[in-house]
Protein backbone atom coordinates (compact mmCIF):
# COMPACT_ATOMS: atom_id res chain seq x y z
CA UNK A 1 0.00 0.00 0.00
CA UNK A 2 1.21 3.48 -0.70
CA UNK A 3 2.43 5.56 2.27
CA UNK A 4 0.30 8.12 4.04
CA UNK A 5 1.26 11.07 6.16
CA UNK A 6 -0.22 10.22 9.57
CA UNK A 7 -0.19 12.28 12.74
CA UNK A 8 -1.00 10.73 16.12
CA UNK A 9 -1.88 13.33 18.80
CA UNK A 10 0.91 15.83 18.07
CA UNK A 11 3.15 14.71 15.23
CA UNK A 12 4.45 11.32 14.14
CA UNK A 13 4.81 9.68 10.77
CA UNK A 14 3.45 6.31 9.66
CA UNK A 15 3.96 4.27 6.52
CA UNK A 16 3.10 0.85 5.26
CA UNK A 17 0.09 -1.41 5.18
CA UNK A 18 -0.91 -1.39 8.85
CA UNK A 19 -1.51 2.23 9.78
CA UNK A 20 -4.05 2.39 12.56
CA UNK A 21 -6.28 5.32 13.41
CA UNK A 22 -9.69 3.94 14.31
CA UNK A 23 -8.81 0.69 12.63
CA UNK A 24 -6.65 -0.24 9.68
CA UNK A 25 -6.79 2.48 7.06
CA UNK A 26 -7.15 0.66 3.83
CA UNK A 27 -8.30 0.66 0.29
CA UNK A 28 -7.76 3.52 -2.12
CA UNK A 29 -9.97 4.14 -5.14
CA UNK A 30 -9.25 5.34 -8.62
CA UNK A 31 -11.65 7.06 -11.01
CA UNK A 32 -11.85 6.06 -14.64
CA UNK A 33 -10.78 9.52 -15.76
CA UNK A 34 -7.62 9.49 -13.63
CA UNK A 35 -6.57 6.04 -14.82
CA UNK A 36 -7.19 6.97 -18.44
CA UNK A 37 -4.84 9.91 -17.99
CA UNK A 38 -2.23 7.48 -16.68
CA UNK A 39 -2.65 5.19 -19.66
CA UNK A 40 -2.19 8.17 -21.98
CA UNK A 41 1.00 9.53 -20.36
CA UNK A 42 3.53 7.77 -22.55
CA UNK A 43 1.44 8.38 -25.69
CA UNK A 44 1.34 12.11 -25.06
CA UNK A 45 5.06 12.17 -24.35
CA UNK A 46 5.68 10.92 -27.89
CA UNK A 47 8.41 8.56 -26.73
CA UNK A 48 9.37 6.84 -23.52
CA UNK A 49 10.88 9.03 -20.80
CA UNK A 50 13.87 7.34 -19.19
CA UNK A 51 16.44 8.02 -16.50
CA UNK A 52 19.85 9.12 -17.70
CA UNK A 53 21.50 6.51 -15.46
CA UNK A 54 19.96 3.95 -13.11
CA UNK A 55 21.04 1.14 -10.79
CA UNK A 56 18.77 -1.63 -9.50
CA UNK A 57 20.09 -3.93 -6.76
CA UNK A 58 18.54 -6.38 -4.27
CA UNK A 59 18.22 -4.81 -0.82
CA UNK A 60 18.50 -6.45 2.58
CA UNK A 61 18.57 -5.16 6.14
CA UNK A 62 16.86 -1.99 7.25
CA UNK A 63 15.12 -0.12 4.41
CA UNK A 64 16.66 3.16 3.30
CA UNK A 65 14.05 5.96 3.21
CA UNK A 66 13.02 7.06 -0.28
CA UNK A 67 13.71 10.65 -1.30
CA UNK A 68 10.41 10.68 -3.22
CA UNK A 69 7.17 9.56 -1.56
CA UNK A 70 6.00 6.44 -3.39
CA UNK A 71 2.37 7.53 -3.17
CA UNK A 72 -0.45 8.38 -5.58
CA UNK A 73 -0.58 11.85 -4.03
CA UNK A 74 0.96 14.86 -5.75
CA UNK A 75 3.14 15.82 -2.76
CA UNK A 76 6.69 16.26 -4.00
CA UNK A 77 9.84 18.23 -3.23
CA UNK A 78 12.42 18.65 -5.98
CA UNK A 79 15.47 16.38 -5.70
CA UNK A 80 17.74 17.84 -8.40
CA UNK A 81 16.73 14.99 -10.67
CA UNK A 82 17.80 12.22 -8.29
CA UNK A 83 15.52 9.28 -7.48
CA UNK A 84 16.46 6.97 -4.61
CA UNK A 85 14.14 4.34 -3.17
CA UNK A 86 14.22 1.01 -1.33
CA UNK A 87 10.97 -0.89 -1.83
CA UNK A 88 9.26 -3.93 -3.28
CA UNK A 89 8.43 -4.21 -6.95
CA UNK A 90 4.76 -4.03 -5.98
CA UNK A 91 5.35 -0.61 -4.42
CA UNK A 92 7.24 0.59 -7.50
CA UNK A 93 4.40 -0.57 -9.77
CA UNK A 94 1.82 1.29 -7.69
CA UNK A 95 3.99 4.42 -7.74
CA UNK A 96 4.83 4.25 -11.45
CA UNK A 97 1.21 3.80 -12.54
CA UNK A 98 -0.23 6.07 -9.85
CA UNK A 99 -2.45 3.27 -8.56
CA UNK A 100 -4.84 3.77 -5.70
CA UNK A 101 -5.64 0.07 -5.31
CA UNK A 102 -9.25 -0.88 -5.03
CA UNK A 103 -10.10 -4.36 -3.83
CA UNK A 104 -10.26 -5.55 -7.43
CA UNK A 105 -6.85 -3.99 -8.20
CA UNK A 106 -5.35 -5.53 -5.06
CA UNK A 107 -6.65 -8.95 -6.10
CA UNK A 108 -5.05 -8.52 -9.52
CA UNK A 109 -1.66 -7.65 -8.02
CA UNK A 110 -1.94 -10.60 -5.61
CA UNK A 111 -1.77 -12.96 -8.60
CA UNK A 112 1.87 -12.03 -9.17
CA UNK A 113 4.75 -14.16 -7.85
CA UNK A 114 5.27 -13.78 -4.10
CA UNK A 115 8.70 -12.14 -4.48
CA UNK A 116 7.05 -9.14 -6.18
CA UNK A 117 5.55 -8.08 -2.84
CA UNK A 118 8.26 -9.38 -0.48
CA UNK A 119 11.70 -8.78 -2.02
CA UNK A 120 13.06 -5.24 -1.80
CA UNK A 121 15.17 -3.52 -4.44
CA UNK A 122 17.28 -0.40 -4.08
CA UNK A 123 16.94 1.96 -7.04
CA UNK A 124 19.41 4.81 -7.49
CA UNK A 125 18.74 6.86 -10.60
CA UNK A 126 19.26 10.31 -12.09
CA UNK A 127 17.08 12.13 -14.58
CA UNK A 128 18.51 14.05 -17.51
CA UNK A 129 16.69 17.17 -16.32
CA UNK A 130 17.38 18.62 -12.85
CA UNK A 131 13.73 19.45 -12.16
CA UNK A 132 11.45 16.62 -13.26
CA UNK A 133 7.90 16.61 -11.96
CA UNK A 134 6.66 13.72 -9.85
CA UNK A 135 4.58 12.47 -12.79
CA UNK A 136 7.66 12.56 -15.03
CA UNK A 137 9.51 10.47 -12.45
CA UNK A 138 6.64 7.99 -12.58
CA UNK A 139 7.13 7.67 -16.33
CA UNK A 140 10.84 7.12 -15.86
CA UNK A 141 10.16 4.39 -13.31
CA UNK A 142 7.71 2.79 -15.76
CA UNK A 143 10.48 2.64 -18.35
CA UNK A 144 12.98 1.30 -15.80
CA UNK A 145 10.63 -1.48 -14.70
CA UNK A 146 10.09 -2.49 -18.32
CA UNK A 147 13.83 -2.59 -18.95
CA UNK A 148 15.12 -4.26 -15.77
CA UNK A 149 12.12 -6.36 -14.67
CA UNK A 150 10.77 -7.05 -18.19
CA UNK A 151 7.48 -5.66 -16.90
CA UNK A 152 4.67 -5.63 -19.46
CA UNK A 153 1.16 -4.49 -18.56
CA UNK A 154 -2.08 -3.06 -19.84
CA UNK A 155 -5.21 -1.44 -18.42
CA UNK A 156 -8.42 -3.46 -18.63
CA UNK A 157 -11.88 -1.95 -18.06
CA UNK A 158 -14.10 -3.89 -15.65
CA UNK A 159 -17.61 -3.05 -14.52
CA UNK A 160 -17.83 -3.20 -10.74
CA UNK A 161 -20.15 -1.99 -7.94
CA UNK A 162 -19.12 1.46 -6.70
CA UNK A 163 -20.33 4.29 -4.52
CA UNK A 164 -20.80 7.61 -6.29
CA UNK A 165 -19.75 10.66 -4.27
CA UNK A 166 -22.32 13.42 -4.80
CA UNK A 167 -23.39 16.71 -3.29
CA UNK A 168 -26.08 16.18 -0.66
CA UNK A 169 -27.72 19.41 -1.83
CA UNK A 170 -27.09 20.70 -5.36
CA UNK A 171 -24.73 23.67 -5.45
CA UNK A 172 -24.05 23.66 -1.68
CA UNK A 173 -20.78 22.74 0.03
CA UNK A 174 -20.50 21.74 3.66
CA UNK A 175 -18.77 24.07 6.14
CA UNK A 176 -15.59 21.96 6.23
CA UNK A 177 -15.12 21.76 2.47
CA UNK A 178 -13.79 25.01 1.01
CA UNK A 179 -12.07 26.04 -2.24
CA UNK A 180 -8.33 26.05 -1.74
CA UNK A 181 -8.14 29.60 -3.11
CA UNK A 182 -10.11 30.75 -0.05
CA UNK A 183 -7.56 29.28 2.39
CA UNK A 184 -3.83 29.68 3.05
CA UNK A 185 -1.44 28.91 0.17
CA UNK A 186 0.61 25.74 0.33
CA UNK A 187 3.82 27.56 1.30
CA UNK A 188 2.17 28.73 4.54
CA UNK A 189 0.90 26.71 7.57
CA UNK A 190 -2.53 25.23 7.16
CA UNK A 191 -5.66 25.85 9.17
CA UNK A 192 -8.81 23.75 9.42
CA UNK A 193 -11.86 24.95 7.56
CA UNK A 194 -14.64 25.20 10.13
CA UNK A 195 -14.10 24.07 13.72
CA UNK A 196 -10.88 22.15 14.28
CA UNK A 197 -7.33 22.41 15.49
CA UNK A 198 -5.22 25.44 14.54
CA UNK A 199 -2.75 24.49 11.87
CA UNK A 200 -4.52 21.26 10.87
CA UNK A 201 -4.27 20.01 8.23
CA UNK A 202 -0.76 21.20 7.58
CA UNK A 203 -0.05 19.25 4.40
CA UNK A 204 -1.01 19.96 0.83
CA UNK A 205 -1.62 17.18 -1.68
CA UNK A 206 -1.54 14.37 0.90
CA UNK A 207 -3.79 13.01 3.64
CA UNK A 208 -3.22 13.82 7.33
CA UNK A 209 -4.98 12.13 10.25
CA UNK A 210 -4.94 12.61 14.03
CA UNK A 211 -6.79 11.65 17.18
CA UNK A 212 -8.37 14.91 18.33
CA UNK A 213 -6.88 15.56 21.81
CA UNK A 214 -9.27 15.05 24.71
CA UNK A 215 -11.99 13.45 22.59
CA UNK A 216 -12.93 10.16 20.96
CA UNK A 217 -12.94 11.90 17.58
CA UNK A 218 -10.78 11.15 14.58
CA UNK A 219 -9.83 14.03 12.28
CA UNK A 220 -8.75 13.60 8.68
CA UNK A 221 -7.91 16.38 6.27
CA UNK A 222 -5.92 17.68 3.34
CA UNK A 223 -5.34 20.85 1.39
CA UNK A 224 -5.21 21.66 -2.32
CA UNK A 225 -6.72 18.40 -3.58
CA UNK A 226 -9.25 17.61 -6.28
CA UNK A 227 -12.61 16.02 -5.59
CA UNK A 228 -11.29 12.94 -7.34
CA UNK A 229 -8.65 12.64 -4.62
CA UNK A 230 -11.24 13.27 -1.91
CA UNK A 231 -13.34 10.43 -3.37
CA UNK A 232 -10.29 8.21 -3.09
CA UNK A 233 -9.83 9.29 0.52
CA UNK A 234 -13.40 8.24 1.31
CA UNK A 235 -12.34 4.64 0.77
CA UNK A 236 -9.68 5.11 3.45
CA UNK A 237 -11.79 6.61 6.23
CA UNK A 238 -13.06 3.41 7.85
CA UNK A 239 -16.58 4.10 6.60
CA UNK A 240 -17.32 0.39 6.33
CA UNK A 241 -17.44 0.61 2.55
CA UNK A 242 -17.07 -2.51 0.43
CA UNK A 243 -16.91 -0.65 -2.88
CA UNK A 244 -14.62 1.86 -4.58
CA UNK A 245 -15.74 5.49 -4.41
CA UNK A 246 -15.83 7.61 -7.58
CA UNK A 247 -16.35 11.35 -7.86
CA UNK A 248 -19.70 12.38 -9.32
CA UNK A 249 -19.97 15.76 -7.55
CA UNK A 250 -19.43 17.76 -10.73
CA UNK A 251 -17.08 20.05 -8.76
CA UNK A 252 -13.92 21.25 -10.45
CA UNK A 253 -10.91 23.00 -8.99
CA UNK A 254 -9.04 22.18 -5.77
CA UNK A 255 -10.26 22.11 -2.19
CA UNK A 256 -9.26 22.02 1.48
CA UNK A 257 -11.24 19.76 3.82
CA UNK A 258 -11.35 18.30 7.29
CA UNK A 259 -13.63 15.54 8.52
CA UNK A 260 -14.32 14.51 12.13
CA UNK A 261 -16.15 11.39 13.24
CA UNK A 262 -16.41 9.28 16.37
CA UNK A 263 -14.56 6.09 17.05
CA UNK A 264 -16.74 3.04 17.44
CA UNK A 265 -17.27 2.70 21.22
CA UNK A 266 -15.74 -0.35 22.86
CA UNK A 267 -18.13 -2.94 24.25
CA UNK A 268 -18.55 -2.83 28.06
CA UNK A 269 -16.69 -5.44 30.06
CA UNK A 270 -19.96 -6.90 31.41
CA UNK A 271 -21.75 -8.84 28.70
CA UNK A 272 -25.21 -7.80 29.95
CA UNK A 273 -24.37 -4.09 30.09
CA UNK A 274 -26.07 -1.81 27.53
CA UNK A 275 -23.96 -0.69 24.58
CA UNK A 276 -22.10 2.57 25.00
CA UNK A 277 -23.62 5.55 23.18
CA UNK A 278 -21.65 7.08 20.32
CA UNK A 279 -19.46 10.03 21.29
CA UNK A 280 -19.95 11.93 18.04
CA UNK A 281 -21.19 11.66 14.46
CA UNK A 282 -20.89 8.52 12.40
CA UNK A 283 -18.65 8.72 9.31
CA UNK A 284 -21.64 8.95 6.97
CA UNK A 285 -23.24 11.69 9.11
CA UNK A 286 -19.93 13.57 9.18
CA UNK A 287 -19.58 13.30 5.43
CA UNK A 288 -23.06 14.79 4.97
CA UNK A 289 -23.05 17.48 7.68
CA UNK A 290 -19.41 18.63 7.45
CA UNK A 291 -18.60 18.24 3.75
CA UNK A 292 -22.10 18.36 2.27
CA UNK A 293 -21.56 15.05 0.48
CA UNK A 294 -23.35 11.72 0.21
CA UNK A 295 -22.69 8.26 -1.21
CA UNK A 296 -25.01 6.47 -3.61
CA UNK A 297 -24.57 2.86 -4.78
CA UNK A 298 -24.06 2.38 -8.51
CA UNK A 299 -21.92 0.55 -11.07
CA UNK A 300 -19.03 1.88 -13.12
CA UNK A 301 -16.40 0.70 -15.55
CA UNK A 302 -13.06 1.08 -13.78
CA UNK A 303 -9.63 0.45 -15.31
CA UNK A 304 -7.55 -2.27 -13.67
CA UNK A 305 -3.83 -2.64 -14.30
CA UNK A 306 -3.10 -6.18 -15.48
CA UNK A 307 0.50 -7.42 -15.40
CA UNK A 308 1.23 -9.55 -18.46
CA UNK A 309 4.87 -10.37 -17.69
CA UNK A 310 7.43 -9.80 -14.96
CA UNK A 311 10.85 -11.25 -14.19
CA UNK A 312 13.48 -10.79 -11.54
CA UNK A 313 15.69 -7.81 -12.43
CA UNK A 314 18.56 -8.07 -14.86
CA UNK A 315 22.06 -7.43 -13.54
CA UNK A 316 23.31 -3.84 -13.67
Amino acid sequence: MPALHIRKQLVCSGVGAALVIAAAIGIFSLSAARAQNLADWQTKAGSKITFEVASVKPSQGAPVPSNVALTPWDDYSATNGRFGADATLSSYIQFAYKLWPTEIQSRELSRLPKWVSTDRYRIEARAATPKPTKDQLRLMVQSLLAERFQLASHFEAREVPVFELKLAQPGKLGPSLVPHADGPPCDKPGASPGAGLPGFPGDCHSLSAIDKPGTMLIMVGSRDVTMDVLAGACSMLHLGLSRPVVDETGLTGRFDFTLEWAREPQAPAASDAPPLPPSGPSPIEALRDQLGLKLEPSKASLPVLVIDKVERPSQN
